[in-house]
């Protein structure tokens, strides 16, 4: 344990703190379970550390942070540890990547029940991982998703300048006012294509030029290793899969025809549903359904979109399109904090209130005339006026 000790203040010594994710406010600390969910690199450890040096550094000799894929759990088990650690007079436990030891649920599960003074926050990147894990942990732990940087978390790292969360139902009455203030510090459009292009995970800062490399690694690992193992997927289908995912980054957006791409694929209408669910399972894609309609294995989709516009350029590339990206960048932001399903008229109904159509700085209304609460999301502008609001300003939201 002395071993994992020092790791842990090493590690702690490194973290910064001048900057912190808006998760960081959401999340109830005080809960005894905390599961925080999402893609590999899009920061969970840095967030539990800088937790830890925020709110626990007066008492470090009640804290733990180690993680499940360090070398030491070859030879030890985490029931062990934690046993250890509680008569240490330890509190708070930190495990980090849980989905690298095994049966780690069942153990959780059964040291939430034994110990209950300790707290216990622990994170995973395989979402499908979790997702299986559900139904034994769904009475104990209170599971938050992570996702990358938003428009306003990219523009504090570059810019230094912080601007406050605003809820959507402020963008809406004020989003005038709102725009101003941004405007009056920063020029959004100097930044808000890099955004679309590199801004999404936080990694894009540590080595620029191999930023699309390593999300491509993410990727494949994702593909060739999370579905065939946790789901059962054909390996001899993971390039099919690639192919499916590069015609939803160029299509304008993609509304899908499972005949044709099932015939253009090769793969059979029920597989190709199960993997267009599988995909949104792990966050790949962002698939869109009429509201009130069941969501099942078999279910098609109205309308899919890749989960970033990150993902976009990198397997897209040259071919991405503006429309595409507009639609991503909105369901990416919007999506995190409400409810997304497709809309007859528009392009997205929110929440079961409102209805957004999504275009360049000349859309109109036109096609959301006569719809209650509907509002243009518009590029290219700087201020709205309004129902017109500017698309980047939804990067404000979380």
């Amino acid at each position: 344990m002395e071993a994992l000790i020092e790791l842990f203040q090493r590690k702690l010594r490194h973290v910064s703190v001048d900057f912190t994710r808006s998760l960081m406010q959401e999340v109830n600390w005080n809960a005894r379970l905390i599961g925080i969910k999402g893609a590999r690199g899009i920061g969970k450890t840095t967030l539990l550390l800088q937790h830890i040096k925020l709110h626990l550094s007066d008492r470090l000799d009640e804290v733990l942070y180690v993680s499940l894929d360090t070398i030491w759990f070859n030879t030890n088990s985490l029931v062990g540890l934690v046993k250890e650690f509680e008569q240490k007079g330890g509190k708070y436990m930190f495990l980090d990547e849980v989905h690298k030891y095994d049966g780690w649920a069942q153990e959780l599960k059964n040291i939430y029940d034994d110990y209950p003074e300790l707290k216990i926050v622990f994170t995973g990147s395989s979402l499908l991982e979790i997702l299986n894990a559900w139904a034994d942990l769904s009475r104990r732990a209170v599971i938050y998703t992570m996702q990358g940087f938003s428009f306003r978390e990219y523009l504090a790292i570059e810019t230094g300048v912080r601007f406050e969360r605003i809820t959507l139902v402020d963008l809406l009455a004020q989003h005038t006012e709102k725009a101003r203030e941004v405007n009056e510090q920063i020029k959004p459009f100097q930044h808000f294509s890099n955004y679309l292009q590199h801004g999404y995970y936080p990694y894009y800062k540590e080595e620029p030029d191999l930023y699309f490399m390593r999300l491509g690694e993410v990727l494949n690992m994702m593909l060739e290793i999370e579905l065939p193992l946790l789901r059962q997927i054909d390996l001899a289908y993971v390039a099919k899969i690639k192919q499916l995912l590069t015609i939803i980054a160029e299509s304008v957006p993609f509304i899908p025809n499972v005949s044709k791409i099932s015939e253009k694929i090769g793969i059979n209408r029920s597989t190709l549903l199960s993997y267009l669910h599988y995909l949104d399972e792990i966050d790949l894609t962002t698939n869109l359904f009429k509201y009130g309609e069941g969501i099942s294995l078999l279910q098609k989709p109205s309308k899919i979109y890749l989960e970033n516009t990150n993902l976009i350029y990198l397997l897209a590339k040259e071919n991405a399109n503006r429309g595409n990206l507009r639609e991503t960048f909105f369901a990416n932001q919007v999506g995190y904090a409400h409810d997304l399903s497709y809309a007859e008229q528009g392009d997205f109904t929110v929440d079961n209130q409102y209805t957004f159509e999504i275009g360049g700085k000349d859309k109109t209304e036109k096609q959301i005339k006569g719809v209650d609460r509907a509002y243009v999301a518009s590029d290219d502008i700087t201020h709205g006026f309004h129902h017109k609001i500017p698309l980047w300003l939804f990067g404000f939201l979380y």
